[in-house]
């Protein structure tokens, strides 16, 4: 179903109920990077927030598409719901109260109604902002924390875990790859084409699968870090955020004591 004819079946279902202010369309067909593998993501607006009350008349809205197969209401703040049908359509909202609205911008939201002219009071364009700091730093000691653990799954001969640890390694080099680009309307992972430039994606083509197998699990454990480390030390300088030098230093002297590895940069 094209996400008009959602924005319109939903649009009407909610336009006149009690509480409800405003609707959008968010995400990617709010940006306009939409395609037809795209979810139908919302922003919904009520007096109330997100009251059990505004979330059954969601479902109800959501339920005149076809017969819902899954429902998760998040506990997160702001509230999230998503939603799929039985032919797999995807619809997710964000319910908001009016006061929340304002960290919204014009250039990310699709009016689909609004009853109090909410949209005209927001910023027009998405600006870029810093990375957390806290987050930039916790991301580069958990890396070299997995990196730390390697002598542990060599030494009980733990490769499926080792196999594990490659897979948390190249998820957050992916992470440090999409803050490095910038991306101003970031959307979800699964338009990994659209937040990383070719050159990325030839570095995390070239990295090896994750094999099950002593000597493979090392060079990964290996290449990985000598994908990721250089990178990421040079965004933290550039981004203002400590790096932890001390943490990584003993975890090198670690591993060339245990494995006979020496930094690969």
């Amino acid at each position: 179903m094209e996400h008009e004819r959602v924005a319109e079946e939903i649009g009407g279902a909610l336009r006149s109920r009690e509480g409800i202010r405003a609707l959008f369309l968010g995400g990617s067909h709010g940006t306009g990077d939409a395609d037809a593998y795209s979810d139908v993501d919302f922003v919904l607006v009520a007096g109330e927030g997100a009251t059990d009350g505004v979330a059954q008349m969601w479902r109800e809205a959501v339920g005149r598409l076809g017969e819902i197969v899954l429902w998760w209401r998040q506990a997160a703040r702001p509230a999230l719901i998503n939603a799929i049908t039985a032919d797999w359509l995807r619809v997710d909202v964000v319910i908001l109260k009016p006061d929340q609205l304002g960290a919204q911008r014009q250039d990310a939201l699709r009016v689909v109604f609004d009853h109090d002219g909410l949209y005209d009071a927001l910023a027009p364009v998405t600006v870029g902002r810093m990375p957390d700091a806290g987050l930039v730093r916790y991301r580069n000691e958990e890396f070299i924390r997995i990196l730390g653990l390697l002598p542990l799954a060599v030494g009980r001969e733990e490769y499926l875990n080792g196999v594990l640890g490659m897979f948390h390694l190249r998820n957050l080099l992916v992470e440090l790859m999409i803050a490095e680009t910038g991306v101003r309307h970031r959307g979800g992972l699964l338009h990994l084409n659209r937040l990383t430039t070719q050159a990325q994606r030839d570095v995390l083509t070239a990295l090896p699968p994750a094999v099950p197998e002593r000597a493979a699990m090392i060079a990964g454990h290996m290449e990985y870090a000598a994908a990721y480390l250089p990178r990421a030390r040079r965004l933290a300088a550039d981004w203002g955020v400590e790096w932890p030098e001390r943490f990584e230093e003993v975890t090198w002297s670690r591993l060339e004591q245990t494995l006979g590895l020496t930094r690969p940069y």
